[in-house]
């Protein structure tokens, strides 16, 4: 599987695809990889073209990830903003993302990449509970004990949640997101930017399960890991008095039920087919270009939105 970091370009209340054109929108967002990230990002667009750098590993990456914004909520009713970490054997990464693209299990079947201008969203930001339906199941935390204790098997399994951990996770907490696996073949978008795309018809994708007819192509699984930096939260004194957890994403969801993610895709060329063609790990030497990460880091956009996200005293408004 393509595994990767796209560091923090941008944390602002922008949303190119659910609220094009809006600013600021409802609520906050922390973005990775290319700086054409804007109000509106038309589909027609030439993404790579148009982008100076990339937050990517991959150089020729310049797709936008996007997600929620997490805070802490302490007892005395003030909201400070939980900073993010590289990942496990991705480190130097400042924040973002750790991107997946993974072609069958099989080793044998193959995907078709997206193509430019497509575009999709999973989850949905306004969920409570866990619905119990197929995508409500694409998104899990994982909490992490002291140098990585607990991040053994899949995503989504063993004593991963779909709520918020309702403990102090030592280590900090990881947000696991995928993203559906088969495409109408058609369609770029749609409207709630999710019929154009659907889950596998029994099974998952990656038992090797058939997608449904009515959208006959496999795409790659997409899926996002978070890494949020809890470890300065984990004083139960800092909680709230009445034992509830003391986390909140920006769309004023304390649950973790209303976790979601977006993507727009805007690769170089033909460079993504040729990755999952070739069912590239971590380097994918010889197929993709690379980057250092510092470079990568480097790669990073003003907000177009002026509010403070970050302290205690920032406005509530970015909920």
């Amino acid at each position: 599987m393509l595994r990767f970091s796209c560091s923090q370009l941008v944390v602002e209340r922008l949303d190119p695809l659910v609220t094009p054109g809006l600013n600021p929108s409802p609520h906050l967002h922390q973005v990775s990889s290319s700086n054409t990230f804007n109000t509106s990002m038309d589909p027609l667009n030439d993404i790579p073209g148009m982008s100076t750098c990339t937050s990517c590993t991959f150089s020729e990456d310049f797709s936008n990830y996007w997600t929620a914004v997490l805070y802490f909520r302490a007892r005395n009713g003030t909201f400070k903003r939980v900073p993010q970490m590289s990942n496990l054997f991705l480190e130097g990464a400042t924040g973002g993302q750790t991107v997946y693209y993974i072609p069958p299990y099989d080793g044998v079947t193959n995907v078709t990449a997206f193509r430019p201008g497509f575009r999709m969203t999973v989850g949905d930001p306004m969920a409570r509970t866990d619905r119990g339906n197929a995508e409500s199941r694409q998104t899990s935390f994982r909490c992490f004990g002291p140098n990585w204790e607990g991040g053994e098997g899949p995503p989504g399994l063993g004593n991963d949640t779909r709520h918020f951990p309702a403990k102090p996770c030592l280590g900090g907490i990881r947000s696991n997101i995928f993203f559906p696996t088969c495409w109408d073949g058609v369609n770029l978008d749609s409207p709630d930017h999710k019929s154009h795309v659907a889950f596998p018809a029994n099974g998952s994708f990656e038992m090797g399960s058939a997608c449904p007819e009515s959208h006959p192509v496999k795409i790659p699984q997409l899926f996002y890991e978070i890494m949020w930096n809890t470890t300065a939260f984990n004083n139960p004194d800092e909680w709230p008095e009445d034992g509830s957890q003391p986390f909140v994403f920006s769309t004023g969801d304390a649950t973790g039920y209303g976790q979601h993610a977006d993507y727009v895709f805007g690769w170089q060329g033909d460079a993504l087919q040729r990755a999952m063609d070739a069912r590239c790990s971590v380097d994918c030497t010889g197929v993709l270009k690379s980057q250092k990460r510092s470079v990568a880091n480097e790669c990073t956009k003003a907000v177009q939105v002026q509010e403070e996200v970050d302290g205690c005293k920032y406005s509530s408004s970015a909920f």
